[in-house]
């Protein structure tokens, strides 16, 4: 007689998955401890003073649910990037958006492009709504537009998803690649089009927002967990049509925001020059970053997000043992899961006291290897 399961097919299926090991895991079961937290593509410059005092004054109301329609928030974001509050819908964090697109375009069977390598968590969502992926190598260590479009089209794709710039090789493409990309795109396919880190690459890699706000077939996904600093507050947003914004209402946590983080995120949206210092902080780290792996002998790419990807010359066994090696001397940062993108190493900006630790750590680790 077959074990009885209480799941469905699909659940019982899958494997058990987690698309990022925490460092918190890999102190726990390695027993080392974390001294610089340069691995999980975090603001380590933190949040603006002002979005600290904005979240300890809405403490005392945390016994309270956020405003379930997210009306302040939708106001200041619409403000702030120039749309109508109705083309928005708020998440706890791109993640959760994008597990809610997926809900709502993917049926078990369906196929979804995205690129081999590409961030894991959408992956994971796909498989956990019973997809199944397509996906279209890199050409260069960038996202391969022209066969993205292919393969949506050979495959009659119901969705795509593109990140601009790119996680986890830091790269980027114009904005008028990513509107002609879009505008390409057959009407029955959805693309997610992730700006996560949208305020630290160029100008001209961001398209405007009146560029793809009129098309339905476009989600624009956002967060405030990159340069604004609130990693751990978990507040996204997506951008798009009101109808594809109101999709989101149906299926949605209405009280799955965070009260305080909502405080948070309005205060950050208020107080821009410190985000822009910030982004020069992240610039200036990342060329720090080049500098060391350039000084032993590594070729850091070029990167527009808050981490600089380095290749290391050889292979994935190559830079695993560096990542593990660096994690021994309480170095923690990560690398890309699939060839030919781990080669490289990957390593989130920060402050100076973790540079030196890094400066200090991986001429040792090469030198055992």
């Amino acid at each position: 007689m077959p074990a009885f399961s209480r799941f469905t097919p699909l659940i019982s299926a899958l494997p058990a998955t987690v698309p990022f090991v925490g460092p918190e895991a890999i102190e726990r079961n390695r027993g080392l401890v974390v001294k610089a937290r340069i691995g999980a593509n975090e603001n380590g410059f933190g949040p603006a003073p002002s979005v600290i005092e904005a979240i300890c004054a809405a403490a005392g109301e945390t016994w309270k649910y956020a405003d379930p329609e997210n009306f302040a928030l939708k106001q200041a974001l619409a403000a702030h990037i120039g749309c109508k509050a109705e083309n928005l819908a708020i998440g706890e964090g791109i993640d959760s958006l994008l597990g809610l697109i997926v809900r709502m375009v993917i049926e078990p069977g369906m196929p979804v492009v995205t690129s081999f390598g590409a961030y894991p968590t959408f992956n994971f969502h796909v498989a956990g709504h019973g997809g199944s992926l397509m996906t279209v190598p890199y050409v260069n260590d960038r996202e391969n537009l022209d066969g993205l479009l292919e393969a949506v089209r050979r495959e009659n794709a119901p969705l795509v998803y593109f990140a601009n710039p790119d996680n986890p090789m830091g790269s980027w493409w114009d904005a008028g690649n990513i509107v002609a990309f879009a505008k390409a795109l057959p009407e029955t396919c959805l693309m997610i089009l992730d700006e996560a880190y949208c305020e630290t690459g160029p100008a001209d890699a961001m398209p405007a927002i009146t560029d793809l706000i009129d098309r339905p077939n476009i989600i624009r996904t956002r967060t405030f967990s990159k340069a604004y600093g609130m990693a751990g507050a978990r507040v996204g947003y997506a951008i798009s049509t009101p109808g594809t914004a109101q999709a989101f209402d149906k299926i949605r946590n209405h009280f799955g925001m965070n009260r305080v983080a909502v405080s948070g995120a309005i205060a950050a949206l208020k107080d821009q020059n410190y985000l822009l210092d910030v982004i020069g902080r992240i610039k200036a780290s990342r060329e720090r970053i080049a500098r060391i792996a350039e000084a032993n002998g590594l070729m850091p790419l070029a990167s527009a997000t808050n981490f600089v990807a380095i290749d290391c010359g050889r292979d994935g066994a190559h830079a695993r043992a560096i990542v593990d090696g660096l994690m021994e001397h309480g170095v923690f940062i990560r690398m890309p899961g699939v060839a030919p993108l781990n080669r490289c190493i990957r390593i989130s900006t920060g402050p100076e006291s973790d540079m030196l630790l890094l400066e200090e750590a991986l001429p040792k680790v090469l030198q055992n290897l």
